[in-house]
């Protein structure tokens, strides 16, 4: 696993965690979004597209209202590698 990769998977657990989890749930509980989150950047993404899709995935994918502004922030960090 190469150090952007691990980084991403990081800030999602860390960070991003929009379900508030990552005390209680297993540590894989965001890892299936780390691989598009990835190639996105690798294929030099905006990071206001990255923030739109981690937002839809809160929204779409767990059922949430979601919160643009902290996804957002997620992907200013994802994108300061």
């Amino acid at each position: 696993m190469n150090s952007l990769y691990k980084k991403i998977d990081e800030i999602l657990w860390n960070d991003w965690d929009p379900i508030g989890v990552n005390d209680i749930a297993p540590r894989d509980e965001y890892q299936s979004y780390v691989p598009e989150i990835y190639k996105m950047v690798m294929e030099n993404k905006t990071e206001t597209e990255i923030a739109e899709r981690l937002h839809k995935i809160e929204r779409e994918t767990m059922g949430m209202f979601g919160n643009k502004e902290h996804c957002k922030d997620i992907a200013n960090k994802i994108m300061k590698k």
